[in-house]
């Protein structure tokens, strides 16, 4: 299962960060300077990805802008010579990456989204990225690590998974497995139920936004039937591979900020912040200083 093209559904109207979602696609939400959607795309491209797929809605322009040249930017750069500026909106995409854009008409789910990928996937494997669950290692990117494991082991699909609380599984899909991930973090996945309430859960592992599929789970997604919520979900396509073929759970190394939330752009903010050269004395000097405003009450706006 060697990967080559990255599904990235951003149709989405981010409503848990509004009123700023009102005007601005939350894949476009800055965590410091780099918008969401950048890190999405820089970890599929370090796993091998050269063609990516985003899944939008008519409505949502400044993805694809962002990806396009600007021209009378680069050449107000140029002019005034600031060659380092002009460099970094040059590096946003490696000149042998492309773009592929494709409209979800209606806002039928996740499992939806990826299924109108499938044009542009054809016979392929591929992956999945929710660019709001920004998934950060010390060691290598995550889809990385995953794309390394299923070239090993040729699984029919591959699933990142972390441990949560048992209070916070309705808001996810739950995997049960096998047993213990062993020591290259994969285990196989008997069931997976989608947003279980705490009594009802299977295990307190949760499937977080990046994936690996072959191309059968399209048949699947063709053939699923509205679920919660009333939207197709693609972890019932997943329930429905887990009868034919290998399915995994892979445990990453790294963790996750849920960046679809305040809080977790928050955390995701401070901690690239506390783990950046430029930013991380900043930090702790506003800390030190504003220590004792820390658990007081907010000031009102």
């Amino acid at each position: 299962m060697r990967v080559r093209k990255a599904v990235f559904p951003v149709a989405g109207l981010g409503t848990r960060l509004l009123p700023a979602t009102k005007v601005l696609a939350k894949e476009m939400l800055p965590i410091i300077d780099t918008p969401l959607i950048q890190f999405a795309v820089d970890e599929a491209i370090a796993a091998g990805c050269d063609t990516l797929v985003f899944v939008t809605n008519r409505y949502k322009h400044a993805i694809a802008d962002y990806f396009d040249r600007s021209y009378e930017l680069e050449y107000t750069l140029a002019e005034a010579g600031k060659h380092q500026l002009l460099d970094v909106i040059h590096n946003i995409l490696p000149a042998h990456v492309r773009c592929v854009f494709v409209t979800q008409r209606e806002p039928l789910g996740l499992g939806h989204a990826v299924l109108c990928a499938q044009p542009a996937i054809g016979n392929e494997p591929f992956a999945v990225l929710l660019p709001d669950d920004l998934l950060l290692s010390r060691s290598r990117p995550v889809l990385a690590q995953m794309a390394e494991a299923a070239l090993r082991l040729s699984p029919a699909a591959l699933v990142a998974v972390e441990q949560v609380p048992r209070e916070q599984v309705s808001r996810y899909g739950i995997v049960d497995v096998d047993a213990e991930a062993t020591e290259d973090r994969v285990v196989r996945m008997r069931r997976v139920v989608e947003k279980p309430s705490a009594e009802d859960a299977p295990s307190d592992l949760a499937i977080v936004g990046r994936y690996l599929f072959d191309p059968q789970i399209f048949d699947l997604l063709e053939q699923t039937r509205p679920g919660v919520g009333g939207e197709i979900q693609l972890t019932d396509a997943i329930a429905a591979l887990i009868e034919r073929a290998p399915v995994l759970a892979y445990r990453f190394d790294g963790h996750r900020h849920d960046c679809g939330n305040r809080a977790g752009v928050v955390q995701a903010t401070l901690d690239l912040a506390l783990h950046s050269e430029d930013t991380r004395q900043v930090l702790a000097s506003f800390f030190a200083t504003r220590s004792d405003e820390i658990g007081a009450q907010p000031p009102s706006r």
